[in-house]
């Protein structure tokens, strides 16, 4: 059998020990991590735009951007089930993104002749919250779809870190050019990095038709193929699958404790930054470090936990850590105390918790890689953050002490923990199972 390190050279060899890469996978990684950053540096140039018009449609209204978000991805899912049943998996990201990058040019042409339309302003807001999860699902499929579960254990923390370093980028560039290019300006550049995300994606399908070799990595030809079915059939398999149910359940308690976290980050920054050029400048800050930190534990630490201690590691740690900032912010209820948390349960989601996320998929069938899991990314997150958000404005609105949100908060982060445990667990027996991916 020929050596997949034959004719590769020294440094590039030395470079794959060191990031526990075989060499032969390296052009792959190389891949995922240039989908990963043109995706994350044009969302994230999008993101402070975003959280700046949900502070200008008014924080007390948040609740109704929440509900807006969750029926706009009601809306859509239907529309992504009829697409990916029609055409070829490896086809679906190039139709989607195309779609994204055409609504990005109009919102920004928009934005360019009313800047201080409200109501372009709301529907940017939603819109944005919808097409993010939706992208960023896609992107995660291509991987669940090409790599089999061994590969996923070693490289999916390291090519997330072309998330978190596009995440890094992406405020750098808003802070500094939203002045002079405006919210509008910003968009068109966003649209074209997207554009480059998709193709790089259609690059990976080609990269496994050449290494047809783990077990449990589709075939070239099932890739070609539609994946069929009806345009529901995400939401149904989720609901015939306890595994799936149970991927679903721990995407609602994130989803929860991130609305917790999120809406009390809207009322701080409003507080102390009144100026809306300040605001996107500050949620631009907040996102450098977040990513300056997830960036660090993805190339050197994340994979290998990983691969000797499993998936549930990633899952349950995070989680627990959450919980006692929740407590912290209550007894402290500061922004400064605000700003530790939030970059803790970020930086940890990014590093941590997504990659073990996303090994969970590694284990399904292709059709629920794609479908049951762009349900699960889009539809339950968002009616988990619609949910929680009509929950976290009650509580501030009827409760006498506003640290009452953050003890609930720290009970649903635990729920959290466990969640992510049963389903490491899981995931282990089904990984060794000889029928894992059937």
């Amino acid at each position: 059998m020929n050596d997949p390190a034959a004719g590769t050279p020294p440094p590039l060899r030395f470079i794959a020990r060191v990031f526990n890469v075989e060499p032969h996978e390296a052009p792959a990684v190389g891949a995922g991590l240039a989908m990963f950053f043109l995706l994350f540096t044009g969302y994230f140039m999008l993101r402070p735009i975003r959280e700046t018009m949900g502070v200008a449609g008014g924080v007390d209204n948040l609740q109704w951007l929440f509900t807006g978000t969750f029926l706009a991805t009601l809306a859509v899912l239907p529309l992504f089930g009829w697409l990916a049943s029609k055409v070829s998996r490896r086809r679906i990201v190039p139709w989607v993104f195309g779609f994204v990058v055409a609504s990005l040019l109009a919102f920004g042409v928009a934005m360019l002749v009313q800047p201080e339309n409200v109501w372009i302003a709301r529907g940017f807001y939603i819109w944005v919250s919808v097409i993010n999860l939706l992208m960023i699902s896609l992107a995660w499929s291509v991987l669940a779809d090409v790599m089999a579960s061994s590969e996923a254990k070693r490289l999916f923390a390291l090519i997330a870190g072309g998330a978190s370093l596009g995440g890094l980028v992406g405020p750098l560039l808003t802070t500094a050019l939203v002045e002079p290019l405006g919210h509008g300006g910003l968009m068109l550049l966003s649209a074209v990095l997207i554009a480059a995300s998709a193709g790089t994606a259609t690059w990976l399908h080609r990269w496994r038709d050449r290494h047809p070799l783990p077990a449990g990595a589709s075939t070239s030809e099932q890739r070609r193929q539609p994946l069929g079915g009806n345009p529901f059939a995400g939401a149904t398999a989720v609901f015939r699958s306890p595994y799936l149910l149970g991927i679903a359940l721990f995407v609602l308690l994130l989803s929860s404790v991130t609305t917790f976290l999120y809406f009390e980050q809207a009322r701080l920054v409003e507080e102390y930054f009144p100026d809306r050029t300040r605001q996107t400048q500050v949620f631009g800050l907040i996102d450098t470090v977040v990513q300056t930190l997830a960036i660090l534990s993805q190339l050197f630490i994340t994979g290998r936990i990983a691969q000797r201690l499993g998936v549930g590691i990633l899952l349950v740690a995070v989680p627990l850590v959450v919980a006692a900032g929740f407590l912290w912010l209550a007894l402290a209820p500061v922004f400064a105390v605000f700003v530790v948390v939030m970059v803790v349960r970020r930086a940890g989601e990014y590093a941590f918790v997504r990659p073990g996320r996303e090994m969970l998929y590694t284990v399904v069938p292709a059709e629920q890689k794609y479908k049951a899991k762009n349900f699960i990314d889009t539809v339950v997150y968002r009616g988990g953050d619609a949910l929680s958000g009509w929950v976290k404005r009650a509580l501030d609105v009827l409760a006498e002490h506003p640290s009452m949100a953050m003890f609930i908060g720290a009970a649903i982060a635990l729920a959290w923990a466990f969640t992510g445990h049963a389903l490491g667990r899981q995931q282990q027996r089904r990984e060794t199972a000889p029928d894992a991916s059937a």
